[in-house]
């Protein structure tokens, strides 16, 4: 994907300095060979080793129609959040039926539109939410296949605001036996819902698949339970995604078989026990998919020196594109895309210790924090790694700063798959 020539950044064998040129910054560069790189592992090593098993791209990582598309191509399904992401997918022409409706407080009518499209799943997340459902079914006369996400009280190794299947989470029904068998019974009862199994998800950004082990055998126990309660055969597991990838050196990428063969083994084996036939297994990865896949290049602006204190170089993006360093503190890799002795990591002695910060009107808006660069100046062209997810589809327009472009690179070639956003489309809502 990332390759040098002649001391130039080139992304799939496109020239960073000419993608720049030709689309403005700041700009997103998508290796679509990444992204199919990254599905063909996942059928490769999950997929076909594993019969029954599903995976669902996590549509909040990165959604756009040509996204659709190729994650469609590429045989995966689609797990959605929000209205939104449902109506994308439906406007790609995605499969409905190849899709799984999650979040924790979806409307009634968006629980609507799950329901008259015909998606897949639905991924229930609470009583009231089994309310709403066979409020709209009863209207609509239909009936939906469903899952019930539980939280099973696990602590993964990863940021706070990106924990997800803890106790006190805002995430599933908690397992507290009151609660959740009343959940349990009224969906196993209802005229509306064919509950078909459970669903979990531990966390985002694991490099570790103790929580996961832990979630699963926790959902095991309570498989075992219901078979021997209520003689309930769970059909269908979902175990979330979450799995990390490399940011910076720090982080320690391990491969999906990593996650996937230790959890697909005690499943397998605890089926066997109970003389069942081993359920479908569904994944949901979003950040390990288009994550690494994404490049995003900024043009450097003021260069600014406080004098034994820092050096700010100021490019033409920021928080508006790329939440992240202020609300995780998350940390990234950045080279001078047009400059040599800044590329493949090798740095000049002209170095020096600088931070990067965007133009938003806020202290906080700083990409990267004490990072070495040779002797950044004005109009230089900066590129940050990895920015594929969680950074387009976190965007806002603070400081009416115009969403930026998307182009996605394969070979050589590259494209246009979303287009900058202007200042007139800035004020299109107002009245």
């Amino acid at each position: 994907m990332i390759s040098y020539e002649n001391d130039l950044l080139h992304i799939d064998g496109c020239s960073a300095v000419d993608l720049a040129e030709e689309y403005g910054t700041p700009l997103l560069v998508l290796s679509e060979d990444h992204i199919r790189a990254k599905c063909r592992e996942i059928r490769e090593t999950f997929l076909t080793c594993y019969p029954g098993t599903r995976a669902a791209y996590a549509a909040k990582a990165f959604l756009c129609l040509e996204m659709c598309r190729i994650i469609q191509e590429e045989g995966l399904c689609l797990d959605v959040v929000s209205g939104g992401e449902l109506y994308t997918a439906i406007q790609a022409g995605f499969p409905a039926d190849r899709i799984e409706f999650n979040g924790n407080n979806k409307s009634k009518e968006e629980i609507r539109m799950a329901v008259d499209y015909g998606v897949g799943r639905i991924i229930i997340d609470g009583v009231d939410e089994l309310d709403l459902i066979e409020e709209v079914c009863r209207e609509l006369g239909k009936k939906t296949d469903a899952l019930l996400r539980i939280s099973p009280g696990v602590d993964s190794h990863t940021h706070q605001f990106i924990t997800t299947g803890n106790i006190d989470s805002k995430f599933g029904i908690p397992l507290d036996p009151e609660i959740f068998s009343s959940v349990f019974r009224r969906a196993l009862s209802s005229q509306y819902v064919n509950l078909l199994g459970f669903h979990y998800h531990v966390g985002s950004q694991l490099h570790d698949n103790e929580s996961h082990l832990k979630a699963t055998g926790i959902l095991l126990d309570l498989i075992r339970d219901l078979k021997r309660t209520y003689g309930y055969n769970t059909a269908e597991i979902n175990i979330g995604g979450g799995f990390g990838i490399r940011y910076t050196n720090e982080d320690d990428e391990k491969p999906y078989s990593y996650f996937l063969d230790p959890i697909m083994a005690i499943i397998q084996e605890a089926y066997s026990q109970m003389g069942l036939k081993h359920p479908a297994v569904v994944i949901e990865p979003g950040r390990s998919i288009v994550g690494n896949a994404g490049v995003t290049l900024y043009r450097v602006g003021t260069v600014k020196d406080i004098p034994g204190v820092r050096r700010y170089v100021s490019v033409d993006g920021g928080m508006t594109d790329n939440i992240r360093p202020a609300l995780y503190d998350a940390r990234y890799e950045c080279v001078l895309a047009n400059r040599s002795g800044s590329v493949g990591g090798s740095l000049s002695e002209e170095s020096e210790l600088v931070t990067i910060s965007g133009k938003c009107c806020e202290s906080g808006d700083i990409l990267i924090r004490d990072v070495r660069l040779p002797s950044p100046k004005r109009g230089d062209l900066l590129a940050i790694f990895s920015t594929g997810a969680y950074c387009a589809s976190m965007a806002s327009n603070y400081n009416k700063l115009p969403f930026l472009p998307v182009v996605m690179t394969s070979q050589g070639q590259h494209r246009l798959v979303v287009r900058r956003q202007t200042y007139q489309d800035l004020i299109s809502r107002d009245i």
